[in-house]
């Protein structure tokens, strides 16, 4: 199957029956700017582009919130707990992204999308939601270019130093993406910092 833009990539959610329950469930904490993202939503699409029939396992579920009002790891951990009472057997992590930025050492995100602009790959910098209506919301701050032409590259923001450029190229080393989805193509650094 080919996915050309943002719609099809929605679509091919919705007729997920598990990644929308993933989404309800999150959905139903009622957090500030929350979004599923990351591997959640790559995956899905290089399986699709793979023509992969058994959801390739995630390492985790990845979701992101921004409230500068309670920046407390703890309350993060309750959230888990909540979303394992919801839909146990899953790897759900929950990270407050108006607290990130201390732990990664970086000036504040401005919101849960900037911090996702901000993950190492482009490919990465993606996120689901729920609108009002239940309706798949879907955010790229880098495209979909990227995902569904099956180019990993690094976002700008891992492009800016040497260490950044290290930690993306640590992470394509690592996570060895190329051994699920082959016909990737990974974008390496080529840069004099």
């Amino acid at each position: 199957m080919k996915l050309k833009n943002e719609d099809d990539i929605i679509r091919v959610v919705q007729e997920d029956e598990w990644m929308m329950n993933i989404l309800k469930a999150a959905k139903s904490l009622d957090l500030p700017d929350w979004w599923v993202c990351a591997g959640f939503v790559r995956s899905k699409i290089w399986d699709v582009l793979h023509g992969v029939t058994v959801r390739t396992p995630l390492p985790d579920i990845d979701v992101v919130y921004f409230d500068n009002s309670n920046i407390d790891e703890i309350e993060e951990k309750k959230l888990e707990v909540k979303l394992r009472n919801i839909i146990p057997n899953l790897p759900w992590s929950v990270k407050n992204e108006a607290r990130m930025h201390i732990v990664n050492e970086i000036p504040p995100y401005s919101s849960a999308v900037d911090a996702i602009s901000k993950f190492p790959e482009t490919v990465t910098a993606l996120g689901l939601k729920l609108d009002e209506n239940n309706k798949v919301d879907l955010t790229a701050p880098c495209g979909v270019h990227d995902v569904i032409n099956l180019k990993v590259k690094p976002t700008p923001f891992f492009c800016e130093t040497k260490e950044k450029a290290e930690i993306y190229e640590e992470r394509i080393v690592k996570k060895n993406w190329k051994a699920i989805w082959t016909k990737i193509n990974i974008v390496h650094i080529e840069k004099d910092y």
